[in-house]
C-alpha cells in the first residue's frame, strides 16, 4: 500500500482536538464493532471481486448503449446475490452517442499518424475527413481571446497540460478545454478542435470525456491526440512551418434512451427511515473497461454494505449506482429530483470516484453538532494510515450537488497521483487496481457509513452561511 498502516502504539499518541471533543454519541458496543468492521474489511477480496466481474463480464458501458442496460442487469443481480433486502431502479433519460472510429494524419510538412479519439458528444466529420491549418493555443482562455482572423477557417488546437499530483489538482483548471472548447473555437470560426489529451501519461493513449455544446453555436468536431503526439506536435511547431491535418470522427448521436440509477439496501434496524448514503457511478466511457473509472467505486461501496449487514446498523445504508455521471451528473440530477420531498431523510452521504488508490485523508460536511460523530470515525480510520482533514468536503462528482438541498457530506480523499494516467483511456483496465489499496478503502467506506449509522443523535447540514 502507498501508505504504510500506522503501529497502533504510534496511533494512541496522535489525538486531535476534534477527538478530545468526542462524547458517547456512537455507544461503546458499535465503535468494537467499527474497529471488527475495519480489520475484517481489509482482509477482504470482495470489493475487488466485484470490479472483476463488472469489467469481465460487462466491460465498458457507455450511456444509452446496450451495454449500458447490461450494466444495470448486472447491478440488480449482483446487489441481490449480495443479500441486500431492497433492490430497485430509477429511470433515468440519457442521451445516446457512439463514438465510431478516429483516425487523423498529419500532411504537412511532416507526414505522420495521431492517435486520436472523440470527445464525447462530438459531431462527426465529413465523410473522408476534415482537412485544416492548425492555429495553436496555450488554453481556451488564450483561445478565447484570440483575433477571429487568426483562426477562421482552421483547426484550433489547444495543449493544455497536466502534471501528476496527489489531488489530482490541475485537472479542474485543464479540462475547460476539452469541456467547452469547440464551442470557443466555433465562436472564433474555426472548423474543428484539437486538444492535448487531459491526462498526467507519457502515452499514445488518448483521454476522451464530455463536452459541451453551446446553444446557438454551431457545432465542429473535436478530438484529443496523445500526450505523447502533442510533444511531437510541439516540437514540430517549433519548426516555423504551418501545419495541416487530416481528421475523421464518424460518431453518431441517436435518439435518447432510458437508463437507470440502480439502488440496493441494508434496512436500518431501529431508524430505517434514515439513510446513510454511498454511491458510485455505474457507466464508464467505451475506450477502456471502466475498471478505475468508476468500477473501483462500484466495487467499493458495495463490498463496505455488505460488510455492514452483519451488523444490523440502525440506519438504512443505501448504495447509489448513478447512471450517466460522464454525460454530465445526469443519473444524480435525476436522483435529486425524483427525491426530493425525502431528501431530509438522508443524514450523511458520500461518493467513491476517484480510482482505487489509497485512501489518506476524511473530510466532512457536517453541523458542528454532529463533529463529535466524526471524531470517532476519525479515530477508528487512524490505522489505516488516513489523517484528519477538515468540515469543508465536497462529497463526490455525484453527491456534490445534495449539500445545497441540505445533505451533510463526507469525502474519503484517494492518492489520484497516476489517476490521470489513465483516466477515460483504453488502459482504463482491472490490472491497474492492487487490490490490498481496494481493500483499504473499503475498510473505510464501511467504517464511515456503519458509525454514522449507528450515532442515536439527529445527523445535520452545515449551516447555510448568511447572505450579506
Amino acid at each position: 500500500m502507498k501508505h504504510l498502516l500506522l503501529p497502533l502504539t504510534i496511533i494512541s499518541t496522535l489525538i486531535t482536538p476534534m477527538m478530545a471533543n468526542a462524547n458517547n454519541s456512537v455507544d461503546k458496543v458499535s465503535l468494537k464493532n467499527a474497529h471488527q468492521l475495519r480489520d475484517t474489511a481489509l482482509k477482504a477480496n470482495l470489493g475487488f471481486d466485484i470490479v472483476e466481474s463488472l469489467t469481465v463480464e460487462v466491460g465498458p458501458r457507455l450511456a444509452g448503449t446496450k451495454a449500458d442496460l447490461i450494466a444495470v442487469a448486472w447491478a440488480e443481480n449482483k446487489f441481490k446475490s449480495l443479500g441486500f433486502d431492497k433492490v430497485y431502479k430509477q429511470p433515468v433519460q440519457v442521451r445516446h452517442w457512439e463514438r465510431g472510429s478516429a483516425k487523423a494524419n498529419i500532411l504537412a510538412p511532416y507526414p505522420q499518424s495521431l492517435a486520436i479519439t472523440a470527445l464525447g458528444d462530438s459531431v462527426a466529420t465529413p465523410k473522408g475527413g476534415l482537412k485544416g491549418e492548425l492555429v495553436f493555443f496555450d488554453s481556451v482562455d488564450e483561445l478565447s481571446h484570440a483575433n477571429p482572423k487568426d483562426v477562421k477557417g482552421k483547426i484550433a488546437y489547444i495543449d493544455a497540460r497536466m502534471h501528476r499530483h496527489l489531488e489530482g489538482k490541475e485537472y479542474s483548471t485543464t479540462v475547460a478545454g476539452r469541456s467547452i472548447g469547440s464551442s470557443v473555437a466555433s465562436e472564433k470560426g474555426a472548423i474543428g478542435l484539437i486538444i492535448r489529451s487531459v491526462g498526467t501519461d507519457s502515452s499514445r493513449m488518448p483521454h476522451t470525456g464530455n463536452m459541451r455544446y453551446k446553444d446557438g453555436v454551431k457545432k465542429i468536431p473535436a478530438g484529443a491526440i496523445s500526450t505523447s503526439d502533442a510533444m511531437m506536435l510541439m516540437a514540430m511547431k517549433k519548426r516555423g512551418k504551418a501545419i495541416t491535418v487530416n481528421m475523421e470522427l464518424n460518431t453518431k448521436m441517436f435518439k435518447p434512451k432510458t437508463s437507470y440509477n440502480v439502488i440496493g439496501e441494508i434496512t436500518g434496524s431501529k431508524y430505517p427511515d434514515e439513510y446513510i448514503l454511498i454511491g458510485a457511478h455505474l457507466d464508464s466511457w467505451d475506450e477502456g473497461t471502466g475498471a478505475i473509472d468508476d468500477g473501483a467505486g462500484v466495487g467499493i461501496v458495495m463490498a463496505a454494505a455488505h460488510a455492514i449487514k452483519q451488523y444490523k446498523p440502525k440506519r438504512t445504508i443505501r448504495v447509489v449506482l448513478f447512471g450517466n455521471e460522464e454525460g454530465g451528473l445526469i443519473g444524480a440530477k435525476e436522483y435529486r429530483k425524483a427525491n426530493a420531498s425525502e431528501l431530509h431523510k438522508i443524514k450523511l452521504a458520500g461518493e467513491s470516484d476517484f480510482g482505487a488508490g489509497s485512501i489518506w485523508r476524511f473530510d466532512s460536511q457536517v453541523h458542528p453538532d454532529n463533529l463529535d460523530v466524526m471524531a470517532h470515525i476519525n479515530k477508528i480510520l487512524k490505522p489505516l494510515s488516513i489523517n484528519d482533514g477538515d468540515n469543508k468536503a465536497g462529497g463526490g462528482p455525484d453527491v456534490s450537488i445534495l449539500p445545497e438541498v441540505g445533505v451533510p457530506v463526507f469525502s474519503l480523499r484517494q492518492d489520484g497521483t497516476d489517476y490521470f494516467d489513465y483516466h477515460h483511456t483504453p488502459n482504463d483496465t482491472l490490472d491497474k487496481i492492487n487490490p490490498s489499496e481496494l481493500a483499504q478503502n473499503v475498510a473505510a467506506w464501511a467504517v464511515v457509513a456503519y458509525v454514522a449509522a449507528q450515532a442515536d443523535e439527529k445527523l445535520l447540514a452545515l449551516p447555510k452561511k448568511k447572505a450579506k
